[in-house]
């Protein structure tokens, strides 16, 4: 059967990306126009086919023009906006208005238009035109039009949104349901919006003719149902409803033997009938005797009930798991953020550093020191302003903290003013309040603004001048230190924290007791970092700490919490003469995203955030592709240490401080080529690639309205995998000039596919393309 077919234009090298979205929208009787002189940005298309011929797809893409086409007249589109704004044409050059969640139906007969003013998701759904034409009135075309508020619309509206925040996990019955349900709705909505252009009694007899028609398909099921029973039903006369069925070339009895044969093929094809029988199935639509329902089944469709059955169901790939069951195990679920605040809402407090941010002439050098003005707490946001704006080229000193150091005051805050100034928290004040993609009103939960969905501290974020959505910026990570002590009993020292926490991978699978314990760890390192390794002081279990504020926090769920050492029992002497190797790090580093005002900053996606990958440190370039003007670069989530997988949640998490430079590459001029286009973070360092996948690339797209909790429940190894890999594929075949054959062969032989995370919701794998495979390039 059906047949998922994601075909993510992101995956096509750069050169080839347009060709491949215009052959996609080919399939479902679309052409596009670009606006005159736009170049393409982006464009992701995920296509079911129905076995009943129906095709569902989700299209996501920027302004453009799509064309239906007259010769795939074969069909009726039925088209649901997710967010977007634009208008429909049809032949008489019509217009009809549309916006964020209409519901439309176009027809290719009248060789209609629809045109998208801006960013958009597309819910479109290709029917068979006989699925509506000839039940609304004689003619054979379909009214193009944007549905109204009528009830079956209204009805509608929220099942195409379902279908759309759902799309990637709709399994072949559940297509089939929806398609049957969506198409009535809408022939209903038609025939109470869509007048013919006719006479009055003309109307008047397509009015009957649909009531004749609902009255048909709710008693499909009685075997011995007339014409007399529906005229009965419905108060006319029977040969009045025979004229009715006369007057579209056909027969009552021939239009409820194809309805009965309809519902009988989808059952036939519906996984979720497939322990039924033959014969239960055409009992259940009317047809009492089997015999006769294969000849007629036969008859209409060219082939027997049994043999169409098994040519559907054949056609399922069965995908072998090397002895292991493809539900391997659950993660334990970390909490989704709270709705999306309003924009006024999402603003970090103002202040003088970020409201008066210079502008400079030349690249230069800066230093951007750490301070609750510099700062933006477990969240990213288009709309936060920013605190330096530099030129392509600058150097930037960049402080960052980790949001664990009240893991343990002494050691990671006390005595130094940028830390005192961040996580200063009394029974009267808070010096960040907004913590997290939440309300600022701590109304839901309890835990404070931000409700503590999210966790980093972010320094930034910085302004690049000229960077514009298609732009790449490259992050050069020239050094990084850690963040000395300002303590004068620890001078010279350098200390960091690890949790061993609910939302890590292990947390289900412990062994000794209590089985639901949170553990942290506190490593030390030289503040100079030239040891090159970190050990283990102590170690604590978390017991249920009281905020400033009066907060019970049973676990460790919301960042900052000040820990009071007082109530703990601190285990010395832990990972005797164990030494970890330090990898200073930013695992977290972001431009911002353009599809929301505030997100969540756990998460990764294309426009980098908490990746977590170690290798993002000294001597490397982190490349993000640009999405909105000026960039707005954000970094935080300090590590010392960190191995792939993340697994207890956090990795070995330290304040350091960094030396970058900002490189701008503008779209279709870097000498970079593999650059444009890019779509995932890409890392470079001295001798390697790193390619990124994760479960969902651009999951606040991709997981509709509600993608910041849904990305929590959704994230699967074998996702971001195939996310991986066709970065990877695409990297190969744009930077190494490999045809896809000669990219797979080498993936599969000499490229180190490895899990970056499994923490952060969104989890991660990358890609290890090492250069010294390559023949040096010539000078």
């Amino acid at each position: 059967m059906s047949r998922t077919v994601p075909v993510s234009i992101a995956a096509f090298p750069a050169s080839k990306q347009e060709a491949a979205w215009r052959e996609t929208l080919g399939t479902l009787s679309l052409s596009d126009q670009w606006p005159k002189g736009a170049a393409f940005h982006f464009g992701e298309i995920s296509i079911k086919r129905s076995p009943t011929l129906a095709t569902l797809a989700l299209l996501r893409s920027t302004a453009q023009v799509l064309k239906t086409r007259a010769d795939e007249a074969d069909s009726v589109l039925i088209g649901f906006v997710h967010y977007g704004r634009g208008h429909l044409t049809d032949t008489g050059r019509r217009a009809f208005e549309f916006a964020d969640g209409d519901l439309w139906v176009c027809d290719p007969l009248a060789a209609g238009t629809i045109q998208f003013r801006n960013d958009f998701e597309l819910l479109l759904l290709r029917v068979p035109r006989e699925r509506l034409a000839g039940r609304i009135g004689r003619g054979a075309e379909v009214a193009t039009i944007v549905l109204g508020e009528s009830v079956s619309a209204a009805a509608t509206r929220p099942m195409m949104r379902a279908l759309a925040a759902n799309f990637a996990m709709m399994e072949d019955g559940e297509l089939i349901a929806a398609e049957s349900a969506i198409t009535e709705l809408v022939l209903s909505a038609l025939l109470a919006e869509a007048r013919p252009e006719e006479d009055n009694a003309t109307q008047v007899q397509a009015a009957h003719l649909a009531r004749v028609c609902a009255q048909i398909e709710a008693r499909l099921r009685e075997p011995d149902l007339s014409v007399a029973d529906i005229a009965k039903a419905e108060g006319l006369s029977p040969r009045y409803v025979q004229r009715l069925f006369e007057g579209q070339d056909r027969a009552f009895s021939d239009y409820v033997r194809h309805r009965r044969l309809e519902r009988c093929r989808l059952d036939l094809i519906n996984p979720h009938h497939a322990d039924r029988s033959i014969a239960e199935i055409g009992y259940r639509w009317g047809f009492g005797d089997q015999a006769h329902f294969s000849r007629v089944f036969s008859a209409a469709y060219g082939i027997a009930p049994r043999e169409f059955r098994k040519s559907s169901s054949g056609a399922v790939e069965t995908r072998w798991t090397r002895g292991r069951p493809i539900h391997s195990g659950v993660r334990p679920m970390r909490p989704g953020p709270s709705p999306v605040p309003a924009p006024e809402e999402a603003d970090a407090p103002a202040t003088e550093a970020r409201a008066r941010a210079p502008e400079p002439s030349e690249p230069g050098r800066h230093h951007l020191p750490v301070s609750r003005e510099t700062v933006h707490w477990g969240y990213l946001s288009r709309s936060i302003p920013p605190v330096l704006r530099v030129r392509s080229g600058a150097i930037v000193t960049v402080e960052t903290l980790t949001q664990h150091a009240y893991d343990d005051h002494e050691r990671m805050i006390k005595g130094d003013p940028g830390a005192e100034s961040v996580f200063r928290w009394s029974r009267d004040y808070k010096a960040v309040d907004r913590r997290g993609a939440g309300p600022v009103n701590a109304s839901i939960f309890g835990r404070g603004a931000g409700e503590g969905f999210g966790v980093h501290i972010c320094t930034g974020p910085i302004f690049v001048h000229g960077a514009e959505p298609g732009d790449v910026l490259e992050v050069q990570i020239r050094d990084l230190r850690p963040r000395p002590c300002a303590n004068p009993a620890y001078a010279g020292q350098a200390f960091g924290s690890n949790a061993a926490s609910a939302w890590g991978f292990h947390h289900d699978d412990l062994l000794d007791e209590p089985r639901k314990r949170e553990v942290v760890t506190i490593y030390r390192t030289d503040a100079a970092g030239e040891s090159g390794y970190a050990e283990a002081v102590y170690s604590f279990r978390w017991v249920p700490q009281t905020d400033p504020f009066g907060v019970v926090h049973e676990t460790i769920d919301y960042p900052g919490i000040p820990v009071d050492h007082a109530r703990l029992t601190e285990r010395h002497g832990v990972m005797k003469g164990v030494r970890v190797p330090v990898r200073p790090h930013f695992g977290f580093i972001a431009v911002a995203p353009r599809e929301s005002d505030i997100v969540d900053s756990v998460p990764p996606g294309y426009f980098g955030g908490n990746v977590d990958n170690w290798r993002a440190g000294k001597g490397s370039s982190v490349y993000l592709p640009v999405t909105v003007p000026g960039a707005l670069l954000s970094v935080g989530d300090p590590h010392l240490a960190q191995g792939d997988g993340e697994i207890s949640g956090t990795a070995l998490e330290c304040s350091l401080t960094g030396e970058i430079r900002l490189v701008l590459h503008k779209r279709g001029e870097t000498e970079k080529a593999f650059l444009n286009g890019l779509n995932a973070p890409l890392i470079e360092t001295e001798g390697a690639f790193l390619l990124h996948g994760f479960s969902y690339t651009n999951y606040l797209r991709e997981l509709g309205r509600n993608a910041q909790s849904e990305v929590f429940k959704r994230s699967s190894l074998s996702r971001a995998l195939r996310s991986a890999v066709r970065a990877t594929r695409k990297f190969l075949m744009e930077r190494y000039e490999l045809d896809e054959d000669e990219a797979i062969s080498l993936m599969s032989v000499a490229v180190d596919f490895g899990v970056t995370q499994v923490a952060d919701g969104n989890w991660g794998v990358h890609a290890k393309v090492d250069k010294a495979m390559f023949p040096a390039p010539e000078r």
